[in-house]
């Protein structure tokens, strides 16, 4: 392959790792990467994966390109040096909530982490239908976890050409990413594939029953007037596909009704990593609080503002009333009465609103993490391993100062990437850098050293790692509000 070079990084971008997933490949776990003759130019991010474009306002916040061709099972490769030997390996897995985002998102870029001696690798994967669509018939399910295991089998054959060490590799992701690490630490065809594990924003409680999933696609089907099978889906147009995944997550939003959707009327996601007995035997968490993660050293956490960005740019956060709040934190299931008025007492001025932000960040991303954290330190099981926790607290300028630290807004600094123009929508411009210099430091010794440099988890103390206006180390951060989820998230 040819790549490019530039200030002592050498950057391949879209370099194949399974075959196109169309045609007689449509909905079929991952082939082979087709081989090829000659120099392979790899100066441009390849194909991305069918995906919908992001409604507005997310289009301008979240920018993600589109990128034509059927070749979209590929990733990229930043290396400081292709002749080395031995260097660390991070694996990067996009989130988008399993229907959005690419490995090409600018604010992915490996350049920085290469520049700090670790051979970064970004991969897509396949979304939405096409990576977790339950069949009624033959087709493999969690296609996209089969991906990126695909992906991380690929790194472990092919690292040392670009001068990593396959012994040190890290998968890391954000969001869906997150989750889908989650995943991958409870999946027996994964073990042995990378030795250390970061989860943003995304733990190891996202996976759907078999029986939810199917009921999911039948109901697509239902909207296309085809069959829910491998085949007659197959045969469905992929623009047509879209249209019709993304009609059924509009009306589960506007109606998120549990006996109809299952689980999917608390997280709102349609297609995610199913629970189908085999690739994926069991939710992630529990798997995990069993010891499927084996001695992986885990880095988890979760941004103080996660669901400013879901509730504040649509405005939806000043409608919220009281009886709203109440259905919420019920359907969540947090105890009626006390609960919220637990949340109200540390919040005193705050809107409902604001206070659904707060709960519902705690049950989609703060609590998954912590139990994430705990069963890897062995509270529910016997894994033994060793986990770090964070938290990211610094409050961008954005909506007049309302979108805090919202989901998503870390990712530039845990790169390094902020000055980055795309990701101004969401840090207004102003990020510190500092700040930055010292997440993606720590990011750096977690890959290369396994410590990122502050005390790891324990069930007395619970250390957190606080990266905001200040850096400082913090015990058991709202833990009152953390007990309330005790048997209940």
């Amino acid at each position: 392959m040819r790549g490019t070079s530039r200030d002592g990084v050498h950057a391949f971008l879209g370099i194949p790792y399974a075959a196109p997933p169309f045609g007689p490949r449509r909905f079929a776990a991952p082939a082979p990467a087709e081989p090829w003759d000659g120099v392979r130019p790899a100066t441009e991010f390849g194909p991305t994966v069918p995906k919908p474009p992001y409604a507005p306002p997310y289009d301008v916040l979240l920018p993600e390109p589109t990128i034509p061709g059927e070749d979209c099972l590929n990733l990229n490769v930043w290396t400081p040096d292709p002749g080395a030997s031995g260097l660390p390996v991070l694996v990067w897995i996009h989130g988008g909530a399993f229907v959005n985002g690419s490995n090409a998102v600018p604010v992915y870029d490996g350049t920085a982490f290469a520049r700090d001696g670790v051979v970064c690798v970004s991969i897509n994967y396949r979304l939405g239908v096409d990576g977790f669509a339950l069949f009624a018939d033959d087709g493999p399910p969690n296609r996209g976890l089969l991906d990126q295991v695909a992906a991380l089998r690929w790194v472990q054959e092919n690292v040392a050409a670009f001068g990593g060490d396959p012994a040190r590799v890290t998968v890391a992701g954000e969001s869906a990413g997150g989750m889908s690490v989650g995943s991958l630490l409870a999946m027996p065809s994964a073990r042995g594939l990378f030795a250390r594990a970061v989860l943003q924003s995304g733990a190891g409680h996202h996976a759907l029953s078999a029986a939810t999933a199917g009921r999911i696609c039948g109901y697509l089907a239902e909207r296309l007037a085809v069959a829910p099978t491998r085949e007659a889906l197959a045969a469905v147009p992929v623009p047509d596909l879209i249209a019709a995944q993304q009609g059924l997550a509009a009306e589960i939003a506007v109606m998120p009704d549990p006996g109809r959707y299952g689980e999917v009327a608390a997280n709102l996601m349609a297609f995610e990593p199913v629970i189908d007995g085999e690739v994926l035997p069991d939710l992630p968490i529990r798997a995990i609080a069993g010891g499927s993660a084996g001695d992986v050293s885990v880095l988890v956490g979760a941004n103080r503002d996660e669901h400013r960005l879901f509730l504040v740019p649509n405005g939806v956060v000043d409608v919220v009333n009281d009886q709203l709040l109440q259905m919420a934190a019920a359907g969540y299931g947090l105890p009626a009465g006390r609960a919220l008025e637990l949340y109200r007492a540390a919040r005193p001025g705050a809107t409902p609103g604001e206070l659904l932000v707060d709960v519902a960040t705690d049950w989609f991303f703060r609590v998954p993490a912590i139990r994430l954290a705990e069963a890897v330190t062995g509270r529910a099981g016997t894994a033994g391993g060793r986990a770090w926790m964070y938290e990211f607290s610094w409050p961008s300028p954005q909506f007049g100062g309302r979108l805090g630290a919202c989901h998503a807004l870390e990712i530039g600094f845990t790169f390094d990437t902020l000055a980055h123009e795309a990701h101004g929508a969401l840090t207004g411009g102003v990020a510190p850098q500092a700040l930055a210099d010292a997440m993606h430091g720590a990011w750096v010794r977690f890959v290369t050293d396994g410590d990122p440099g502050w005390a790891p988890y324990d069930l007395q103390r619970r250390p957190v790692q606080d990266f905001g206006e200040e850096i400082r180390l913090v015990e058991d951060p709202r833990g009152a509000e953390r007990a309330l989820w005790d048997g209940v998230r």
